[in-house]
């Protein structure tokens, strides 16, 4: 079985669509290998295409903010990565091709990984996530299984920066959720 190395190995030198075309870096994951939670995005942006690592800019700084406060956790005790490993122009989103694209890597990531609680940021990473078509102001406030996982949808930080005061509120009450869920004995609840 492959490492979680072995995979950003491979990823690294990946020409599978047309995204490899525009990077300045793969944009993996980064993290506590072995966490038991994971915060899924979208898919890098400028300044984490530069950096090589997820979440890093304005919205990564706001993220490890609400993580601290909320959760009592640093960015190192929890793995973070994103649906696609490279930045789409224009920080489009990434289209259904690229995603297929990269798929494998980050389906290594989950099973390598194997978190207990999965914070999807944002509608694309939570649609993927969930197989669903329902947008994030619906699916957010809930708790889905996935496999032997447990979801917690939230919107994006750079959304909540947008946003304002009460999808503040949201986000910092469906982190409080995802922490009483690490904390929890380990339970699958039935689909809402």
């Amino acid at each position: 079985m492959p490492t979680l190395v072995d995979v950003e190995r491979e990823a690294m030198s990946c020409t599978r669509c047309a995204l490899h075309r525009g990077r300045t870096t793969v944009v993996f994951g980064v993290g506590d290998p072995h966490a038991e939670l994971m915060f899924v995005g979208e898919g890098p942006g400028e300044q984490e295409d530069l950096e090589g690592e997820p979440f890093v800019g304005r919205s990564g700084r706001f993220l490890d903010r609400l993580v601290q406060e909320e959760m009592g956790l640093t960015r190192d005790r929890c793995y973070i990565a994103n649906a696609v490993k490279c930045r789409p122009p224009g920080n489009r989103d990434p289209l259904p091709a690229e995603i297929e694209a990269c798929r494998p890597f980050f389906d290594a990531q989950l099973e390598l990984v194997d978190p207990k609680v999965i914070v999807t940021l944002g509608n694309f990473a939570t649609k993927l996530l969930l197989s669903t078509g329902e947008g994030i102001t619906k699916l957010r406030g809930r708790v889905y299984p996935r496999g032997r996982r447990l979801v917690v949808p939230t919107y994006h930080p750079a959304a909540v920066l947008r946003g304002g005061g009460e999808t503040r509120a949201q986000m910092r009450a469906d982190l409080v959720r995802a922490a009483q869920l690490l904390a929890a004995p380990t339970t699958v609840p039935a689909a809402p």
